[in-house]
Order: structure tokens, then sequence, then C-alpha cells
């Protein structure tokens, strides 16, 4: 049976940590079942760091449609809401057209909100956003946090002051909704898209597999240019606590870039900060992210495998 005789509410996805193959699976599920890969990675939506944040190719884009790939510039702070409720109409959107939509990407918050729900959180008006953003710009995120701290201290204490994007979205539900965002994270959680009947795929390799595989990437990511694409972003001179500014490898061949250190010992960093960032996910998909098919190896064009996905496509109908 071929997706367009079924019921429109199926959603694949597929997760695992990063270099473990999981976008070239997603394609390959996508060119065999007439789908769109629909893109849950934090740092693929943002333009202008396609090397390192490992965006599909040309070539692949032209295999299958491809949709929230570079969606915002690198001065914009895109949020898990944002996400969501992009992807909720392009999921509804591939329905409509009688395609597949295959969800891929290793950013757990994106994929727990998709499937499980979220905090009914209010959006924050363009006004409250745009006084937030002025304050921060001000006063940095350490100052916003003991301003958040005097407004909502429950809520200010389960946030870390350094991190910026938290720091500023809890401070603008407080000052929206006059409720501390602990009282909103205690709320049941909400489904963007009840209707959809999601079939997940984890992709979880050895550590020893991963490591090798993260170390070989960021030699390439080198060998396409990286360091030219860093030097890029920092003409922009954006506020460093920016998402795209805290991509890895940016920070690392930044400091390259201001003669702080080698190239050499930026790519060691880098590449240390990638394996510990890859083995978090893992742990984290390991635990979190209950699936129908999970494999222990990275994926690398296994027909047995399009084998598998399809199997778990087609059940329960």
């Amino acid at each position: 049976m071929s997706f367009k005789e079924m019921k429109h509410t199926k959603v694949i996805v597929i997760a695992g940590p990063t270099a473990s193959g999981k976008s070239s699976l997603a394609l390959d599920i996508a060119v065999a079942s007439e789908g769109v890969v629909v893109n849950a990675d934090s740092m693929q939506v943002y333009q202008g760091l396609p090397i390192l944040s490992a965006v599909p190719s040309a070539e692949e884009r032209r295999l299958a449609e491809h949709r929230l790939y570079e969606i915002y510039p690198p001065s914009q702070n895109g949020t898990v809401v944002d996400w969501l409720n992009l992807a909720a109409e392009e999921i509804r959107r591939c329905w409509k057209q009688n395609r597949l939509p295959v969800v891929v990407g290793g950013t757990g918050m994106y994929l727990d909100n998709l499937i499980r729900g979220t905090t009914p959180i209010p959006e924050p008006d363009t006004e409250i956003r745009a006084e937030v953003t002025a304050l921060f710009n001000n006063i940095g995120a350490a100052e916003l946090h003991r301003h958040l701290e005097l407004a909502d201290e429950e809520g200010a204490a389960m946030i870390n002051p350094n991190d910026a994007s938290r720091v500023r979205r809890a401070y603008e539900i407080f000052l929206q909704t006059g409720k501390s965002i602990a009282w909103w994270y205690g709320q049941p959680l909400v489904q963007k898209l009840p209707e959809a009947s999601f079939r997940v795929v984890k992709i979880l390799p050895s550590a020893e597999e991963l490591d090798a595989r993260c170390y070989r990437r960021f030699d390439k990511m080198l060998a396409d240019g990286a360091v030219e694409e860093v030097r890029n972003l920092l003409r922009l001179k954006l506020d460093p606590s920016l998402p795209a500014m805290k991509m890895l490898g940016v920070q690392e061949l930044r400091d390259y870039l201001e003669n702080r250190c080698s190239l050499e010992e930026a790519a060691a960093a880098a590449k240390l900060h990638t394996r510990q960032y890859a083995k978090r996910q893992r742990t984290w998909f390991r635990n979190k992210l209950d699936a129908l098919l999970t494999l222990d190896k990275s994926y690398a064009s296994d027909t047995a495998v399009i084998k598998g996905v399809k199997k778990i496509i087609n059940c329960c109908t």
C-alpha cells in the first residue's frame, strides 16, 4: 500500500545524535515513499553556515523536497515554539498533498514537543518581545536574569543566568501573563498535531563509532571551507548569545581567527565538543524517546533498513 492510499495522519520521525547518518536515512525514505524531509535540527534552521550545520546539499534537495532548512538569518533567535508552529503547518501541508512527512533531526526538545505535546504558554506580544530584546541588548543575560529573579523568583531558579534564550523567554512570559514560567510548566501538555500517528526510528551507534564519525566529519568541514564560513559570520558582528553563534565549531574557529589558538588546537577543541554533544544526544534519545525501530549502527544506504522503515509506515493502518 502506498502512502497515497493511506489515511493521512502518519509522520515518520528519524532521530539520533549528530553524525549518525539520520539525514541520509530521511532522504532515502523520502525518495522511496514520495515524501518530504522536514527539518527538526535547531541549527539547520539558520542561514549562512551550511558547512558547520551540515544542511542537505543541492543534489540531495533535488532528489527530494526539503523544508524548514535555512529559514532564519543568523541574527534571529528561533524558538522551539516557532519551529513547532512551522513544523505542524508543513506536516499538514504534506498530508494535503498526499505526501509522507519525514521529520529528521537531533534536537530532542523539538521532537519531544512535536510528539508528546508542549506547555500551553501563550506567545508574547511583539511589543513585549521588543521591550525585552532592547533590555537584553542594553544589560546582558546575567543582569536580565536578576530582573527576572525579582519578578519571578521560582522561574529564575530554574534557569542558568548565562542561558540568554531561556532567560529572555521566561521574562517575556512573565510580562505577558503575570505568571511564572514554573507555573506554566506545571500545566497539562497540549499536542500541536493530536491527529498524527508518529512512527519513530532511532539511530544509536556505539560511542566509539560516533566519535570516529564526528572527527571525520569535522575534518571534512575544514576541507570544505568552514574557516571562511565563520570568518563571514564574524563580519556581521552579531550578539554572541544568539543560537547561530553557539553552533558547534563557531567559537572554536573564532578563537583561531582571533589568534587565540592554532588551527590544530581549534579543530581538536571542536571535535571534543562535538563528541561530548553527540554523547548527550545519544543518552537522551536512548532514555527519553520511544521508537518502533532502533538501529545500533550509523546508517549508510542499507536496503534492509529501508524495508524495515517501510514496514512501520504500513503497519497499523
